[in-house]
């Protein structure tokens, strides 16, 4: 019997930590002191990502990510590019024409820069085989510009904004959730932000194979902080990551 109780105990333990990576549902609540297994570091430097417990949005701990300036990885020294990402690592990136739903937590300390700099928090992309596709933006996106949040799409050379709000929103934690089918025909993007319906699109939400990307292909997610070169270091916190594969609409 104690030996059924401990296995249940430690079964328990890995379902609320940020173990859980199987193929229909990802879960990371940043409660080990470690970065999980479910992200790929690529995307930020060494030291920008820390597992902390002085602001968290459920249990004892949540993931901070502070980008400086100059903070650049190696493959985009010498750009005006700067982030601090976690990217999901490839075995968990979304299949298109497949229906997913994430949601996360965002907490923007009320000391965040309130700047004109082009900082996407939030991103899905479409992966590109030769890095040499057009357009080669997100797909979608979540920003926060001059104290304003947007989501923003784009699938042609135009960008579209699906939802946007001059509310100041730091200090507070943002809870996200997209239910999402990245489709070339039919796509859909539903978002809800702090339980509030923000979003309801339907239509085409991929680049085409005439801009270089492959027939059925992978997205991909992320979220830090990317941005144009910008003088002020900025720091947010994430938590409560989750992302599911269902199988209806």
């Amino acid at each position: 019997m104690r030996r059924i109780t401990y296995i249940l105990v430690v079964c328990v333990f890995v379902l609320i930590s940020c173990q859980s990576d199987g193929d229909s549902v990802t879960y990371d609540g940043f409660e080990t002191v470690t970065l999980s297994n479910i992200w790929d570091t690529k995307k930020h430097i060494p030291g920008a990502v820390e597992i902390q417990s002085e602001i968290v949005r459920a249990g004892e701990r949540a993931a901070k990510i502070i980008l400086r300036p100059g903070d650049q990885i190696d493959k985009e020294k010498g750009t005006i590019l700067e982030r601090a990402e976690l990217l999901q690592v490839e075995r968990l990136w979304a299949l298109e024409d497949e229906t997913y739903t994430y949601s996360f937590s965002m907490f923007l300390p009320e000391d965040f820069p309130v700047v004109p700099t082009r900082l996407v928090i939030a991103q899905w992309k479409q992966r590109c085989p030769g890095d040499n596709c057009y357009p080669d933006n997100p797909t979608l996106a979540v920003r926060y510009i001059a104290n304003q949040l947007l989501v923003t799409h784009k699938v042609t050379s135009e960008e579209n904004i699906l939802y946007s709000t001059d509310e100041d929103i730091r200090g507070n934690w943002l809870d996200f959730r997209f239910r999402l089918r990245f489709s070339k025909q039919d796509g859909v993007i539903k978002a809800w932000l702090n339980n509030e319906a923000i979003i309801d699109y339907q239509g085409p939400n991929a680049y085409p194979e005439a801009g270089g990307y492959p027939e059925r292909n992978h997205f991909y997610f992320k979220f830090g902080m990317y941005r144009d070169e910008s003088p002020e270091t900025m720091t947010l916190y994430v938590d409560e990551f989750r992302r599911e594969q269902i199988t209806a609409f």
